[in-house]
């Protein structure tokens, strides 16, 4: 038991590929997923999936749904400097090292004053950004803010009249199979309509990056161009923004991730009112249970997080929360894996209160836990994590308290 407990990967709860550009560059984790560039050198020919079946399949009708969203999806262009290798000649001849590169992505119009949500990966490092509306009409973009841990950016053009917008739908009540549509502008097109069905919710992409991540995965066709394109239901409404596909030739085969809409309006609702993220966490250290570990821990469910640690001074801890408990569900939101935690959990602010259901000992219970501010800073140069120290480490290294 004990070294089973040493062995596990225990996920903290702080909290593929982008499909911005063309150019293609090989991940390193050569896991079969393709990371893309936001620059465009020269455009291969290349032909994009779509979905070209009826409009109406077994009485579900797309086309209220696309004629709502086509006119809200916008292209995104990214003008940034980047430094370019010099040859001998470029040195004598006196040629900077810099040229301008462009890239492109997709974006959804969500307030009538001109409010645009799209990618980080999309608006990075950009010195000009420009906006073109379904009907040809150009604006510079303004970048409100941007937080690239979720991969969501919010920017604002100033149009002449109101502008059309997709709502916000509910991402937790969007149910695996239902019927979706993506709207983007992949390969540099104007707003095209594809079709699918969610595979999957609470999709954790390891590869990505070391943070736990919570995709909805869908079958419609995405390809490059498509990031922070809208992911809408069949009425229209705003489930998730488009992010990721994972691929072995950068174009789509069958699995693409969008952001969940309840994570990116919490996101950018915070760039609205505090100009950035406020993150909350939980303060668990835990594991998914499956058939296996539950028996180690003497467990009769399989399914849940696995408390195995609880943060010192968090809401965890402060609460009546106990190592060895499983978490099953979070405000009525089942919760089998870690990645769908924290996914809910990015939709809280420090302060709110969440209502955890709980097994201990096999009993069923209700403990009401509040989040509290995530103070882990992640330096991804020298991959190094930092947090403030708790009250017994700092007893343990003779500090002073606070």
């Amino acid at each position: 038991m004990k070294t089973f407990i040493k062995s596990l990967g225990m996920a903290i709860l702080g909290g593929i590929v982008a499909l911005g550009g063309y150019q293609l560059v090989q991940n390193e984790e050569s896991n079969g997923a393709i990371t893309q560039s936001s620059i465009i050198e020269s455009p291969l020919p290349v032909t994009p999936v779509s979905y070209t079946g009826n409009t109406s399949i077994a009485g579900v009708d797309f086309t209220e749904a696309a004629e709502k969203t086509v006119h809200s999806v916008v292209h995104v262009i990214n003008k940034t400097v980047a430094r370019a290798p010099m040859s001998m000649a470029d040195v004598w001849a006196g040629r900077t090292p810099y040229r301008e590169a462009i890239g492109t992505g997709s974006g959804v119009i969500i307030t009538p004053d001109g409010y645009i949500i799209t990618n980080n990966h999309v608006i990075k490092n950009s010195n000009h950004l420009q906006v073109t509306l379904n009907n040809n009409q150009t604006y510079k973009a303004e970048l409100i803010g941007a937080d690239e841990e979720s991969d969501i950016a919010l920017i604002k053009i100033d149009a002449d009249e109101d502008l059309p917008f997709v709502p916000f739908g509910d991402s937790n009540n969007a149910k695996i199979g239902e019927w979706v549509l993506a709207v983007g502008n992949p390969f540099n097109l104007t707003s095209t309509v594809t079709a699918g069905i969610i595979s999957a919710k609470g999709r954790d992409l390891e590869s990505r990056d070391s943070k736990v991540q919570s995709f909805i995965q869908t079958d419609a066709a995405v390809n490059p161009g498509n990031s922070g394109g809208a992911l809408v239901n069949t009425r229209g409404e705003l489930i998730g923004i488009n992010t990721a596909i994972k691929s072995q030739t950068g174009s789509y085969i069958g699995y693409s991730f969008a952001v969940p809409s309840n994570n990116a309006r919490k996101i950018i609702e915070d760039f609205m009112e505090f100009g950035f993220v406020q993150k909350g966490m939980l303060g668990i250290r835990g594991t998914d249970l499956n058939g296996t570990n539950s028996k180690e821990f003497g467990l009769n469910s399989t399914e849940g997080i696995y408390v195995a640690e609880i943060v010192e001074d968090s809401g965890a801890d402060k609460s009546d929360l106990q190592k060895g408990d499983v978490i099953t569900s979070l405000d009525g939101v089942e919760i089998s894996k870690f990645s769908e935690l924290s996914g809910y959990i990015k939709t809280k602010n420090p302060g709110d209160v969440v209502n955890a259901e709980v097994i201990r000992k096999n009993n069923l219970i209700q403990i009401p836990i509040t989040i509290t501010k995530n103070n882990t800073v992640t330096i991804p140069q020298i991959e190094m994590e930092l947090r403030n120290l708790t009250g017994e480490e700092k007893r343990s290294l003779m500090l002073r308290m606070e």
